[in-house]
């Protein structure tokens, strides 16, 4: 059985999101269902078929929060120090065509918000940064064609 690595607020991100399905929506739409079948035929009711979609949605998220949650490996990212990029490192890149900075974390797939600067572990740019240290280059084949990042600084925070 594959580990799933997750930050700590990650992995609370997750239960919440589980005990948020379980706790409302799921008495949510079993009523929502119980009401629709008091419409009468089931066969044409709109908001009967609805109700049951929305539930089987529900039911597979929480399958797979269940899973996930039972395979992560919770890493304290404040517990973590070295000069190479690993999983949890805060990094600061340079664009080597822009000079372009940019920061990331390294979390895991289901917190990665490149918005905000958390880059999924699968992540091409993560990948090729894994391992790396402060100058070193990295090239990662994009979309957009192949770019390339210097590694200005590495910290676990």
């Amino acid at each position: 059985m594959e580990k799933v690595p997750m930050t700590e607020a990650g992995y609370n991100r997750l239960q919440e999101e589980l005990r948020h399905l379980k706790t409302v929506e799921r008495p949510a739409v079993i009523k929502a269902i119980a009401e629709a079948r008091e419409h009468g035929d089931l066969s044409e009711n709109a908001e009967y078929h609805a109700a049951r979609e929305r539930q089987s949605f529900i039911e597979g998220r929480i399958q797979e929060l269940d899973d996930k949650l039972s395979r992560a490996e919770v890493i304290d990212v404040a517990k973590l120090s070295g000069d190479a990029i690993k999983f949890g490192a805060t990094v600061r890149v340079a664009d080597e065509d822009t000079d372009e900075e940019l920061a990331y974390q390294i979390v895991g797939q289901d917190e990665s918000d490149i918005k905000n600067g958390r880059l999924s572990i699968t992540s091409p740019l993560a990948r090729a940064l894994i391992g790396k240290h402060v100058g070193e280059s990295v090239e990662v084949t994009t979309p957009n064609g192949s770019k390339s990042y210097e590694v200005l600084t590495v910290e676990f925070r």
